[in-house]
């Protein structure tokens, strides 16, 4: 059965197309669920009028996929709480000169 590490060990490979680093560090990954072969990622984005959402979503959903086991990934975009920059990791702010 896979395990939320494989699925944000995945995660870390997915970008936001506008920042060069991961959704995992940017902070932008709320909550994943795993029963049995289905996941549930809940993620948001830096601004809900990110054009890229679908595409971000999309990739983390492939990217999921290709994990052992897993027959269902569902990505679903959320909006509360509101992402801002004191969810990111001490690498994502150090790499984009924040804090």
């Amino acid at each position: 059965m896979v395990t939320k590490e494989q699925v944000y060990e995945v995660l870390h490979a997915c970008y936001d197309p506008e920042i060069p680093v991961n959704i995992v560090d940017l902070g932008l990954v709320y909550d994943v669920e795993i029963n049995e072969d289905k996941v549930a990622v809940k993620m948001t984005l830096t601004a809900p009028g990110c054009g890229m959402g679908g595409m971000i979503a999309s990739d983390a959903q492939q990217k999921i996929l290709t994990l052992p086991d897993v027959k269902e990934a569902n990505v679903d975009l959320v909006w509360e709480p509101p992402w801002d920059p004191s969810m990111m990791s001490a690498e994502a702010k150090q790499k984009l000169g924040i804090g």
